[in-house]
């Protein structure tokens, strides 16, 4: 019997170039899944940050953190200092409730060059009120007015300052 080489020789030929465009298509798709993802990945991060921003602005206006009318009118990103230190008293019972790590708030002005915690002993003279302990960045944090009541002359008197809200997130992992 004689073999034709020459058509065996074309078959393994054919074989190898299928097998070549085979294998350039497979790593031409993995490239395009792979910036795919990264883009996924980079507007659920987008996504994250802005659900943390929505997020610092809902705290502000909750009933648990806001004015009301408590000063006179209807107020938005007005916080209400006494409520707060109340509420720091309780916030075991909030602990899931917000989705949150840590809660802080940071009076800004009038300032007065120092860093004290609020307690129940040296408040309104501190300048931070954390609501949920632990580090803090102020990456997603919102200015706020944070006012309380009073006592002047026997009056109860409205009292406001500028201050900063800032939470750590707790992301979806």
């Amino acid at each position: 019997m004689i073999y034709n080489n020459r058509g065996q020789l074309k078959i393994q030929q054919m074989a190898f170039m299928l097998m070549a465009i085979t294998l350039f298509f497979v790593l031409v798709g993995l490239f395009v899944l792979k910036i795919n993802l990264s883009e996924l990945k980079q507007s659920a991060g987008t996504l994250e940050e802005k659900n943390a921003l929505l997020l610092v602005t809902r705290l502000a206006n909750s009933p648990e953190f806001s004015c009301d009318n408590s000063f006179g009118s209807t107020k938005i990103n007005c916080i209400d200092a006494d409520k707060v230190m109340m509420l720091k008293q309780r916030i075991q019972n909030y602990d899931d409730f917000w989705g949150v790590e840590n809660i802080e708030i940071r009076k800004l002005y009038p300032s007065s060059n120092k860093s004290v915690e609020c307690t129940l002993d040296n408040y309104p003279g501190c300048e931070i009120i954390k609501i949920r302990g632990g580090q803090i960045t102020p990456e997603y944090s919102n200015f706020v007015s944070l006012c309380r009541k009073e006592s002047f002359e026997e009056k109860a008197e409205d009292k406001c300052e500028v201050a900063k809200i800032m939470v750590s997130y707790k992301g979806v992992d």
